[in-house]
């Protein structure tokens, strides 16, 4: 073929590339949506938005809910918003129907967008309380969309959907039906050592609502007037602070959860003890606390605190604390349904907290406990690296009743995870323990905004578990940190690599550390041992890539994500510079060693000098229970470097 003819057939395929280009429609995408939806359903045409909108609502609608919306759509470009009570018979631009579904506007909008319930699917079992529809259809010449909930909380959780599709282009039209499996979901700030800050809590109430959690237990081991004092009232301060964070977690539709741990010193017969617990129970509700909840983990449970007990209860051992636990719990529950009937069940945690046993303990707790309160459960283990639908069976047979499982990650106070921040995704819980479970709570890390990497897979695997994907979670994860900057993603995405290791409180992990990074080193080692002279520089030409990026990856988090991540990280991302400028230089001097340089051995001395500057930065004091050296990728990583130099021989 000749080269003019050549030239001939390139210049005709293009022309009939870009006609067909011209005459096809636009390409739209199915969206990403966390957590997954129970039914999202692609139909017909674009999911627009105009510069300008028309919010159609009732009378009744939330108005912090409208407010979301509004300000969601101002930042993706919207100029201008009016809102009107009614849809018109022309759609000639965006319209939005924001209410509940037995609303007469909505229900209308719903039906113009064939996202009307049909009795017959399983979702209408399910379309109570936190679920939502959302559709978007094109209609004339303009776009209807349709934000509908069973009730507020739904309907929340629909504007927290619709400002998800807001940050994603090309998006199609579309039906969501959605409704979480689990009815309790979120985190217990329940770990030892520096509690969070008042801030760090109004920050994390936020964060839960825009990933769909709804409960927050307020039980920090170290505040004194819910554990060694809390026989004494809180200061008005104090008081004031929690009525605050009582007031987001309501705009964020979290249940703000008040968790006392009286086992200590408690003496259970005793009527002033009773009378303390009732009175501390008032003084929060007045502040508009409407859940409790009673901590009697870790205590000494074989032994009375008071004489008394032993007149009334006989002598001190498992089955007279579960007992007496249990009489204390229902006395409460009486006092908390006088007070108000509408309130949740109390909700308690038992000294035997862990395992899926039946014990004497369990046994004499559950024969005599009121049968509506909740019972948390930490799995097979204090820290278990697997939780199993049949686990959870167990523990329903063992206390009695479905569990509200507590999970032990990614609380990182224990001496395992001294030096390490718990990065890895929540992983390893079967789907379709929503069928076995009351539901699931978190116990994070004492670094607040670090803690949203595993919690973000929490809330999404209490929402869904069956659509539940841990990879993809924590990409979302990182990706939401990063504010959506693509180039803060990866690096985030490289700093969580570092920090894989999930420990347990054996000698064994469940969650193995660094895998990214520890393919790409063995891939290194394979390569020098079984390749030739090119494919040995390409895959050195790869590791010097990826430690450049290891390199910069904490100047570029600096750069883009919230200051009270990086303080809160700073010594992980100082110590992550340092290794992954060792790992440059590492690479160079494997260069220099295929090459047969001399200078080779001064880069791995150098790497060497570098990584022992890393291994010596200590955590920030006081901020975790248990402080130590920095660890990154420890096991993968300084190993690597320190065997470089045998690598290659000269």
């Amino acid at each position: 073929m000749t080269p003019f003819r050549s030239f001939l057939i390139l210049l005709i395929l293009s022309y009939n590339f870009c006609v067909a280009q011209t005459n096809q429609s636009k390409t739209f995408y199915k969206p990403l949506i966390f957590p997954e939806p129970a039914s999202l359903q692609l139909t017909q045409g674009e999911f627009l938005i105009t510069p300008s909108v028309t919010i159609v609502k009732s009378t009744d609608l939330n108005s912090e809910i409208e407010q979301l919306v509004t300000t969601a759509l101002k930042k993706s470009g919207v100029i201008a918003i009016n809102t009107v009570k009614k849809l018109p018979k022309h759609i000639d631009h965006t319209f939005i129907v924001l209410g509940l579904m037995d609303v007469q506007i909505v229900q209308s909008a719903l039906l113009k967008s064939n996202a009307e319930l049909d009795s017959d699917t399983s979702f209408c079992e399910h379309s109570k309380k936190e679920s939502y529809t959302l559709s978007g259809v094109s209609i004339g010449d303009g776009e209807l969309i349709t934000l509908a909930g069973y009730d507020e909380n739904g309907l929340f959780y629909a504007a927290q959907t619709f400002l998800q599709l807001l940050r994603q282009e090309s998006v199609s039209n579309l039906i969501i039906h959605d409704y979480p499996t689990m009815a309790i979901r979120g985190t217990i700030e329940g770990f030892y050592g520096k509690p969070w800050s008042m801030e760090s809590r109004k920050s994390h109430l936020q964060f839960l609502g825009s990933v769909k959690a709804n409960t927050y237990v307020y039980s920090p081991k170290d505040d004194p007037y819910a554990r060694d004092q809390w026989r004494e009232d809180y200061p008005e301060e104090t008081i004031a602070e929690l009525g605050e964070l009582v007031q987001i977690a309501q705009k964020n539709h979290v249940n703000f959860v008040y968790a006392i741990s009286p086992g200590p010193t408690i003496c259970f017969s005793d009527p002033a003890d009773l009378e303390t617990l009732k009175r501390k129970f008032e003084k929060l509700y007045a502040i508009g606390v409407k859940d409790f909840y009673v901590a009697l983990d870790d205590i000494e449970y074989t032994k009375w605190n008071c004489d008394a007990d032993k007149a009334y209860y006989g002598e001190s051992g498992t089955k007279s604390a579960g007992i007496a636990q249990s009489e204390l719990l229902n006395k409460l529950q009486v006092i908390l349904d006088e007070l108000d009937p509408k309130m949740n069940p109390l909700i308690m945690v038992p000294t035997e907290y862990y395992d899926a046993k039946e014990s004497v303990y369990k046994n004499a707790l559950i024969e005599n406990l009121d049968p509506r309160i909740v019972i948390q459960w930490t799995g097979t283990d204090v820290v278990p690296p697997r939780i199993s639908i049949n686990d959870a069976k167990q523990a329903t047979k063992a206390f009695g009743r479905k569990t509200l499982l507590w999970d032990n990650y990614p609380v990182n106070d224990y001496g395992q995870t001294a030096g390490r921040l718990l990065l890895a995704p929540y992983k390893f819980r079967e789907a379709g323990l929503s069928q076995e479970l009351s539901g699931i709570l978190s116990n994070p890390m004492n670094q607040e905004m670090p803690s949203r990497v595993a919690v973000t897979g929490v809330a999404s695997f209490g929402w869904n578990d069956k659509a539940y994907d841990s990879d993809l979670n924590w990409f979302i994860a990182a990706y939401n940190l990063a504010n959506g900057d693509k180039t803060a993603t990866e690096a985030l995405l490289k700093l969580f690599d570092t920090q894989h290791l999930a420990p347990t409180f054996g000698s064994q992990a469940w969650q193995e550390q660094a895998p990214n990074l520890k393919a790409l080193l063995d891939k290194v080692r394979k390569e020098m041992a079984f390749g030739d002279a090119d494919s040995r520089k390409i895959v050195i030409a790869e590791l010097k890539k990826y430690a450049n990026e290891l390199r910069n990856a904490p100047g570029i988090i600096r750069a883009v994500v919230d200051p009270v991540f990086i303080e809160e990280t700073e010594p992980w991302l100082q110590a992550m510079e340092l290794w992954g400028a060792s790992l440059v230089i590492t690479a160079d001097g494997l260069l220099a060693a295929i090459n047969g340089e001399s200078t080779a051995n001064a880069y791995f001395k150098r790497a060497e000098e570098l990584a022992n500057s890393a291994s010596e930065i200590e955590s920030i004091p006081g901020a975790t229970r248990i402080g130590g050296k920095i660890k990154i990728a420890d096991g993968v990583l300084d190993v690597f470097i320190k065997d470089a130099a045998e690598i290659i021989t000269m």
